[in-house]
């Protein structure tokens, strides 16, 4: 899917530059197709740099948000709108007779009105990228912490008011690094909650970049436990080598693993699948856990991806991440994360279980409309005691 999508971007741009081509006023005509070719060349280095290339330490930042933006927002509708207006002008032809046509005159000419608005929505699109990307770059150093009270059937009485720092998708990298990861460490320990959950994600794509995840992940601190599972993110590059340098690390990854620890004189275990899209994997996963689940202790699954939710039968608790809370949203109901996911921020219920997604504390791509980063600060309550219980 990923060399597809790759792919189409590139198609996107070869045929914005042609389309360009065939503008009528020279200078907007040259404006345009140069810049989608700037942008091409700026995809080519991006591909590029993923393969450890110094190109990547030479990009500025601003420059791949727009790259990003541009490609994503702009191109991939783009093409899409171009290629569906080509079929429905292929079947309008076939009803139609053309009449006799006169080939264009390329002269330049006094701008007419409808030169002039076919000039401007042709400079809108690369504005827009533009535009996105200074929103994006306002954006990408900035989190909030949301906090979460969640009613949790059959919690053990001496669990009630257990506290868990919540943190997902780091994505250290281009878009999350200096400063900013100091902030997410000097917040979480703020908290001093019992526990720090990690849903993966922890780099973006380069092992480059793991060694300033795995600083940050020793610096956290928690009252009794830290523990987290991987995300897709994290296993771009090389699974193996991931895996490997994060354990000699000390990373506290709980892979297809389960760990025990004692919570307020409360046995809490912590179940780990390995990240996978598909749900027979999930499955799969889950399934090999259940003989290593401890029916006397309170059960609590980490999966990167939140749809394990529907597989995680018996145990009353999920945490995830993975979605970035729909990353562009209209509302907290229409965008990008109802139509990509089941589950794709905050608190879900149904009996016997609940589920938190993160939106994550990071960020992959440049922009988010109405789903902010965050550090979530979860407040384990049982459903009777809720009703009277004190805000956090």
């Amino acid at each position: 899917m990923f060399f597809f999508i790759l792919s189409l971007m590139i198609l996107g741009d070869v045929v914005w530059c042609f389309t360009a081509l065939s503008l009528k006023r020279r200078w907007v005509r040259w404006c345009v197709a140069t810049f989608g070719a700037l942008q091409l060349l700026g995809l080519i280095a991006m591909i590029i740099s993923r393969k450890g290339s110094p190109l990547d330490e030479l990009i500025p930042r601003w420059v791949y948000s727009t790259i990003i933006a541009w490609h994503l927002v702009i191109v991939l509708p783009w093409l899409l709108w171009r290629f569906t207006k080509a079929l429905a002008m292929q079947a309008f032809r076939l009803f139609r007779k053309r009449p006799p046509t006169v080939p264009p005159d390329t002269a330049e000419v006094e701008m007419s009105r409808r030169d002039f608005i076919a000039a401007a929505a042709a400079l809108t699109p690369p504005m827009l990228a533009f535009g996105a990307a200074a929103i994006g770059e306002a954006q990408l150093d900035s989190f909030r912490v949301r906090r979460l009270t969640v009613q949790v059937s059959g919690l053990p009485p001496m669990l009630d008011g257990m506290t868990i720092a919540h943190l997902s998708d780091f994505h250290v990298g281009r878009f999350t690094r200096g400063r900013v990861l100091e902030r997410i460490v000097e917040e979480t320990n703020r908290l001093d909650a019992d526990m720090i959950a990690l849903t993966g994600d922890f780099i973006n794509h380069s092992l480059r970049d793991l060694p300033a995840a795995i600083e940050i992940i020793r610096a956290l601190r928690a009252r009794h436990v830290i523990a987290g599972c991987e995300g897709n993110h994290d296993l771009i590059e090389d699974p193996r080598t991931f895996r490997r340098e994060a354990e000699q690390g000390g990373m506290p990854l709980l892979i297809g693993d389960t760990a025990s620890v004692t919570i307020r004189g409360q046995r809490v275990q912590l179940l780990g699948i390995p990240w996978s899209h598909g749900l027979s994997a999930m499955r799969r996963d889950i399934g090999a856990l259940s003989t290593r689940r401890d029916s006397s202790a309170f059960q609590l699954l980490l999966a990167h991806h939140p749809h394990a939710w529907d597989l995680a039968e018996g145990i009353p608790l999920t945490l995830s991440g993975h979605t970035h809370g729909g990353q562009l949203m209209i509302n907290e109901r229409l965008g990008a994360g109802p139509m990509l996911f089941r589950y794709w921020s905050g608190l879900y219920t149904r009996p016997g279980s609940s589920l938190v997604v993160s939106n994550g504390v990071g960020n992959w791509f440049p922009v988010r409309i109405q789903a902010p980063a965050e550090i979530l600060h979860l407040t384990l309550r049982s459903p009777i005691s809720t009703a009277v219980s004190l805000p956090t």
